[in-house]
Formats: structure tokens, C-alpha cells, sequence
């Protein structure tokens, strides 16, 4: 791919996120591309459909939180990185949790999505799975939590939390990591 095109493409993914963030399912490509500052067709090269811009921009989102969690994982402390982990994927939940409702109807385990979203999502779990037993082998979050309960819970406060709610979302992760045992 051409440089040109390549930072289109980043440009359109970059506004699919915010245009779907903001409008969910009533978003259009033609938002997508004015954000963008591209030409309608310039999405439709790089995206045959509406669809495959949602797989796409939800992959692209999934990528950027792994790199987050590789990132914070790697810090000294495992019990701060899982802190701060939770802290950054709580903020970008509803994010998160808009684009993956946007996708086909799926299970819990992915069964029903396509295989870049599920590649995705499985390596950020594996990311976030890492950071908690990190934790948990340094004596910083309780032995008995699992992957599955810390996605619960970033789940809940996506669900549960409106981008605008900065102090109430602090107190609510803070809650959610002293039930979890991890100081922060």
C-alpha cells in the first residue's frame, strides 16, 4: 500500500472510532469519510462495507489497548501496572464495548465474529490476562481472581459509564481494585 494510502486508511480508522463511539449503529460512512477529511470513495476503497469498517476500527482498537496493556505490564511494579491497566481500560470501555456491539451477534467468546476480531481480541485478553497474574504472583491482586472476572468488571463500568463521568469513573475503578486486592 502506498504511503498516501496507508495514512488515509489510518485517518478513516481513526475517525470510524469516534464517529461510532458517538453515534453507535446510526453512524454513516459518509460521517466517517467528513471526519476523516477523505472522499466518500476513499472509505469504500479501503472498506467494501459499512461492516468491514466496524471489523476493522474495532480490530484497530483492540491493537492499540494491547499495546496499553504490553506497555503497563512491563512497568517494575505489577501491582501499580495492573492498576493503571484497569484504569486506562475502564476510560476506554465504552469505546470498546460500542464497536464490539456493533459487530454480528457473537458470544462471549467471540463464536460468530471474524477471524481478525477474534485474533485481536484474544491477544488483548492474553495481554490482560498476563498483567493480572503478574500481579497475583507478586502478592498484588487476590490469587482467586481470574481473566473472566476482571473482564466482568471492565465490562460493568463500560456499560455503566458515560465518557463525561472522569471523577465518578476514578471511584468506581478505585472500588473495583480494592475488592480486587490491587493498590493504587
Amino acid at each position: 500500500m502506498r504511503r498516501d494510502g496507508a495514512a488515509n486508511r489510518e485517518k478513516v480508522l481513526l475517525a470510524a472510532e469516534h464517529v461510532f463511539a458517538e453515534k453507535g449503529a446510526a453512524a454513516s460512512t459518509d460521517e466517517v469519510a467528513q471526519r476523516a477529511g477523505v472522499s466518500i470513495a476513499t472509505v469504500f476503497r479501503n472498506f467494501a462495507t459499512k461492516q468491514d469498517l466496524i471489523e476493522a476500527t474495532a480490530v484497530r482498537h483492540l491493537e492499540k489497548l494491547t499495546v496499553e496493556a504490553l506497555q503497563l505490564a512491563d512497568s517494575p511494579d505489577a501491582g501499580k501496572a495492573l492498576a493503571s491497566l484497569m484504569k486506562t481500560l475502564a476510560a476506554a470501555g465504552p469505546v470498546k464495548m460500542t464497536l464490539l456491539d456493533l459487530l454480528p451477534p457473537h458470544d462471549d467468546d467471540g463464536e460468530g465474529l471474524s477471524r481478525p476480531v477474534t485474533e485481536a481480541a484474544d491477544t488483548f485478553r492474553a495481554a490482560l490476562d498476563g498483567a493480572l497474574h503478574r500481579a497475583q504472583a507478586a502478592g498484588a491482586a487476590r490469587p482467586d481472581v481470574t481473566g473472566d472476572d476482571i473482564s466482568l468488571l471492565l465490562r460493568a463500568l463500560a456499560y455503566a459509564t458515560d465518557l463525561s463521568e472522569g471523577e465518578a469513573l476514578d471511584r468506581a475503578v478505585g472500588i473495583v481494585l480494592d475488592g480486587l486486592g490491587v493498590p493504587h
